[in-house]
């Protein structure tokens, strides 16, 4: 604070930004030092912090997963990779480094919802039984982790509050405490398509071991059957090919007449 005299006698108090203090050096006139004030802080509920909070909220995340889906499947229209992966593969690739890459399309196809049962006759056509069966089982796990990644990092804390439904809390409950043999069972069952699987999961409180082992062992079967189908096309009535249709058509049937017989289970409260 400093006192500054006025003309009429008062005293006339100031309230300066800076504090003043004076420097006195001999032989010369005191000088004054000013202290500079603190920087000013933003306040913790700022328009960044806003805008920050907005952003890591469960819907903005949801939407950020809504539009790469929708990218992806509008990509899937545009460009058609499961033609690319049949009819466009390059003839000189081969061997264990191209079953990889086609393992890694594949992973990145069936997050973009390309059918499965297409991209597995291809794995076939490509590379035989063999190695076709390795390529689809590894781009099948691949990209169920991907979609069971993107559906528990941004959609979960969304859409867990709608669980209100019956049909869904029990769907939800089985998946949560039985993670294991219902994914295992979904795998087996034709039926349930192949991405509604991964984000149902993702969805509930199954963890990330059972969900993948699951995947693999319960795909191992359709997986095997159209590769084979894929492999042996140009020989429909050879024997390997109608082993492999009654492979794909008998679990159809099967997990139709369980679904069935069991849809109780999922009515109860």
């Amino acid at each position: 604070m400093l006192d500054a005299t006025t003309r009429s006698g008062g005293t006339a108090t100031a309230s300066p930004r800076a504090t003043a203090t004076e420097l006195v050096v001999p032989g010369l006139a005191p000088l004054p030092v000013v202290t500079p004030v603190a920087a000013t802080v933003d306040a913790p509920g700022g328009l960044a912090a806003r805008c920050a909070r907005v952003l890591r909220s469960p819907w903005s995340r949801f939407a950020l997963l809504v539009t790469l889906l929708a990218a992806a499947a509008s990509s899937v229209l545009l460009f058609e990779p499961q033609k690319l992966l049949a009819d466009g593969w390059p003839p000189q690739w081969g061997g264990v480094a191209a079953a990889a890459v086609f393992a890694v399309a594949y992973g990145v196809c069936t997050v973009a919802f390309v059918p499965r049962p297409l991209l597995n006759l291809a794995a076939g056509a490509l590379f035989g039984s063999m190695w076709g069966v390795a390529a689809a089982l590894a781009g099948t796990v691949l990209g169920a982790g991907i979609a069971f990644g993107l559906g528990r990092i941004l959609g979960q804390d969304a859409l867990r509050p709608l669980l209100r439904g019956r049909l869904l809390k029990a769907a939800d409950g089985q998946l949560s405490r039985h993670g294991m043999r219902s994914m295992l069972a979904a795998r087996l069952f034709p039926g349930v398509p192949f991405w509604a699987a991964n984000y149902c999961a993702a969805v509930s409180r199954m963890g990330w071991l059972p969900f993948l082992a699951a995947t693999a062992l319960g795909s191992i079967p359709n997986t095997a059957a159209y590769v084979v189908a894929g492999a042996r096309a140009s020989s429909p009535t050879s024997p390997a090919f109608l082993i492999a249709m009654a492979c794909i058509t008998l679990p159809a049937l099967v997990g139709a007449v369980v679904a069935w017989r069991k849809r109780h289970h999922l009515r109860r409260p």
